[in-house]
């Protein structure tokens, strides 16, 4: 069975989301293939909560917003201080009907040229053909684990956070938890509140500041994109670096205020500037020398150490015909000011477009900005 339409989307995350019903607001007619927010339901734990606020939200017309739908709802403004993941995925089920975006809920598995078009084979052996395609994947192909510790430390009691979502069975454990980030010392709280024996967070820094978040800023810059889509490409890499060390920065040197008393009244011991020197698994547990001198034996090991994106880690490009056309550097593909890459009408947004446009793009503040980029460029190549 074959499908025809103008425009596929790959990826029903908050940036396929976005552009499904921007698509449809301009009179682009679209599919979104995917298995909607899978990511944020399965790859994230429960009683997760966000850094972001009602402002990254996902209408770029600014009608099916956040503030909205707690209006919508009834949900008092101070239930989401801190953001709890459930009510965002609700917000995000609630955005998608109020924009009427439908996705088909089935996973590309292969990727084609045809001629000047695309097409996409379905896991359920469907072909949809479409004259364009945005590629909107989000983290969930690209979690990173340093080469270093994968070889140091055995398989069998090492996951990366992304999996490491389900705590219960953690309880009585003892678990090292390496990574300096909001996800390592969130995750150290919601495995302490589970029940886990001991909890040792290892990073090679100092310990974050407990102290409010603020992003304003950097909503502020992805709104230059709309207007001005190439602002970010044409700076220095001095100024690249200045805009990535602010990133950097607000999110490795802050941790949210309200993590701080849930680690304090955990078993949880922090061991800031410091890295795993060594390991050795045996007489069931892993023994962990730190670059301290200290050793710690564990259970359990959980790696918060980031996502790296790559298009050799999407599936359905490596299974199709184009990833060899895909002008790339480093892994990622290079794009214009469209977002689109060197194959005419195949366009990359969320973390595959981070080198060309910035690290705004791993982020959800950037989802409706690459909507109205992309949006403008198809709706150009389809009239």
């Amino acid at each position: 069975m074959s499908v025809q339409t103008p425009l596929l989307i790959i990826g029903a995350g908050p940036f396929g989301l976005a552009m499904g019903a921007y698509a449809r607001r301009i009179g682009i007619e679209s599919l979104v293939v995917g298995e909607p927010m899978s990511f944020w339901k399965s790859n994230m734990p429960a009683g997760m909560f966000l850094r972001s606020g009602v402002d990254w939200h996902l209408d770029a017309a600014g009608e099916w917003t956040i503030a909205r739908f707690l209006v919508d709802q009834g949900i008092p403004h101070e239930a989401i201080e801190p953001f709890p993941l459930s009510t965002y995925l609700d917000y995000v089920d609630w955005f998608a009907r109020q924009a009427s975006v439908d996705v088909v809920r089935s996973m590309v598995s292969r990727l084609d040229r045809e001629g000047d078009a695309f097409a996409a084979t379905l896991a359920d052996g469907r072909i949809v053909r479409a004259s364009a395609v945005i590629v909107a994947v989000g983290f969930q192909r690209f979690p990173h684990i340093p080469r270093e510790l994968a070889t140091m430390l055995p398989a069998d009691r090492t996951e990366h956070t992304c999996t490491a979502v389900q705590f219960a069975p953690l309880a009585g454990q003892r678990c090292l938890i390496v990574g300096g980030r909001q996800s390592a010392f969130e995750w150290a709280a919601l495995i302490a509140e589970a029940g886990a024996a001991s909890v040792d967070v290892v990073y090679r820094h100092e310990t974050p500041r407990f102290t409010d978040s603020q992003w304003e800023w950097a909503g502020e810059l992805v709104q230059r994109f709309v207007d001005d889509p190439g602002w970010y490409r044409r700076m220095t890499q001095e100024e690249r670096d200045t805009v990535a060390h602010r990133f950097w920065a607000e999110g490795r040197l802050k941790l949210e205020p309200w993590l701080e008393p849930r680690l304090r009244a955990g078993n949880v011991r922090m061991h800031p500037r410091t890295e795993v020197r060594a390991a050795a698994a045996g007489h069931g547990a892993v023994r962990v020398t730190l670059t301290s001198g200290e050793e710690v034996s564990v259970d359990r090991v959980i790696l918060a150490t980031g996502y790296k994106p790559s298009l050799a880690q999407v599936p359905f490009l490596s299974a199709g015909n184009l990833i060899e056309t895909i002008e790339a550097t480093n892994g990622n593909p290079v794009l214009d000011d469209a977002m689109q890459s060197s194959v005419p009408g195949l366009f990359f947004t969320s973390m595959l477009a981070t080198a060309t446009f910035g690290p705004f793009f791993a982020f959800t503040v950037s989802a409706r900005a690459s909507a109205q980029i992309i949006g403008r460029a198809v709706r150009g190549r389809t009239t």
